[in-house]
């Protein structure tokens, strides 16, 4: 054959990587070198242009020449017959653990950074196999919660690609359906604030209600292709009626002398709680008692109104998802940070210590005393200083990397910061409708769909 088959040109290579090594073939080399440089004497007519050596050139570039003369120890395969025994790769020594971590670790200097691309696919170490793979998958990915409220929940995702942790940010913020605002019928606005304004407002209210009507009920409204049906498309399964009815009047009970307008007149301020809820149909089965729909913060101040001024009007909510409108998204905030690595690679002791611990966030770095082992152990750095404070790393999560300790001469050397690039600390701000840690399954599960879709018309395609 012309070429060389690819599993033959992997053992060239193999043979090659390992040979490289050696001190023998760096002075075979120079040997090739000097001999590619001899240059031919210049011909007459040639105008003084030179000729390489074209067989001195072929030695040094060809694997085979470098093959024979650095033969290999011939191994046959009688699973595969087909490998030239002559160019088996010489068997590459697998990373260390410490090796595979080091990888992982996205280095912080003073000024710089480095190590920001991810290393772990094929082709990228020779001999390595980092093709995916399920089962290696779900060996190294876990989830640990290290808080779950109602309203705000952080957690990490650890032996994942940050392109899937980004996917998942996304689509908590964008893609996660919710019931909002969307249409304001004004029927008498006499406040000061626009109309336009008071709208705007009003679709950024933050509503809650029954979760079986609210994610199973409720679907999203679909506006008519022909405009004259839009009033004949709102039912109770994609439409939700609210009300707000507030007038502004004196109040007589007030004191003589009351300057506070929230006492000396009614309706002075109006606010979230005003707003009513109108059932329509079977939504007063999904959303009564404590499942109605009401917004999740009644003290959120819509305008402020003195006598004589009055807002009437009435809304229709809808679902819909963030990439549409902010006031879709279920979410305040959805993000998430590398986990902080610091290695103290050197003892700090004393008020060095102190003024190390004082560089990072408070629960970082911890004080303890070097014990009586630690002192008599040789090498260890802690050699007659037994009873003095060292620093020692406590909860590196809580650090911003502030990178404070690399600005002072004490500490260079002695601590190296960095990131690891496989472990998301993710932060996610609910705003009421959902659960904190349902919009994050909510988010795997829509992304479990996309994928399902795309596999379809890729197979699609084939066909």
């Amino acid at each position: 054959m012309s070429s060389l088959k690819s599993i033959e040109k992997a053992s060239v290579l193999g043979c090659l990587h390992s040979l490289f090594q050696s001190p023998e073939l760096t002075q075979k080399l120079k040997a090739h070198r000097s001999a590619a440089s001899r240059m031919q004497a210049c011909k007459p007519g040639t105008g003084g242009q030179v000729f390489l050596d074209s067989a001195a050139v072929q030695a040094a570039r060809d694997p085979k020449v470098l093959l024979q003369e650095f033969p290999v120890e011939p191994t046959t395969s009688s699973a595969n017959p087909t490998i030239n025994p002559n160019l088996v790769a010489m068997p590459h020594k697998p990373p260390t653990k410490e090796e595979l971590e080091r990888r992982k670790i996205v280095g912080i200097h003073e000024e710089t950074i480095t190590d920001v691309t991810s290393t772990d696919f094929p082709g990228h170490y020779p001999g390595e196999d980092h093709s995916w793979d399920i089962e290696r998958f779900r060996r190294g990915f876990r989830v640990e919660f290290h808080q779950n409220d109602p309203f705000e929940a952080s957690f990490s995702l650890i032996g994942i690609d940050a392109s899937i942790a980004n996917a998942f940010r996304r689509i908590m913020i964008a893609d996660i359906p919710t019931l909002a605002i969307e249409t304001v019928f004004i029927n008498n606005n006499t406040s000061v604030i626009q109309d336009e304004v008071l709208s705007h407002r009003l679709g950024l209210i933050p509503f809650k209600g029954g979760y079986e009507g609210l994610h199973k009920f409720l679907k999203p409204w679909r506006k008519p292709d022909d405009e004259s049906q839009v009033n004949n498309s709102y039912y109770d399964y994609n439409t939700v009626s609210l009300r707000l009815e507030v007038k502004c009047e004196h109040n007589e009970k007030a004191a003589p002398g009351e300057t506070d307008p929230t006492k000396l007149y009614k309706h002075a301020h109006v606010y979230a709680r005003d707003i009513e809820f109108c059932p329509v149909g079977r939504q007063g089965k999904y959303f009564s008692g404590e499942n109605a729909i009401a917004p999740v913060n009644p003290d959120i101040l819509i305008a402020k109104l003195r006598p004589g001024q009055e807002i009437s009007l009435s809304m229709h909510m809808h679902k819909g998802v963030g990439s549409d409108h902010a006031k879709f998204s279920p979410v305040a905030t959805a993000s998430y940070r590398l986990m902080p690595v610091i290695q103290i690679e050197q003892p700090i002791l004393g008020r060095d210590a102190e003024k190390f611990a004082r560089c990072f966030p408070k629960g970082v770095i911890g004080l303890e005393k070097v014990t009586k082992k630690e002192a008599a152990q040789k090498g260890s750095g802690y050699e007659g200083h037994q009873g003095e404070l060292k620093a020692v790393v406590r909860d590196p999560m809580r650090d911003t990397v502030s990178r404070e300790c690399l600005r002072h001469d004490e500490f260079k050397g002695k601590v190296k910061l960095g990131r690891r690039r496989d472990h998301f600390i993710y932060l996610v701000e609910s705003t009421g409708q959902w659960k904190s840690d349902d919009i994050f399954l909510a988010a795997v599960e829509h992304l479990k769909k996309r994928a399902q879709s795309l596999e379809k018309q890729v197979i699609n395609m084939v066909r």
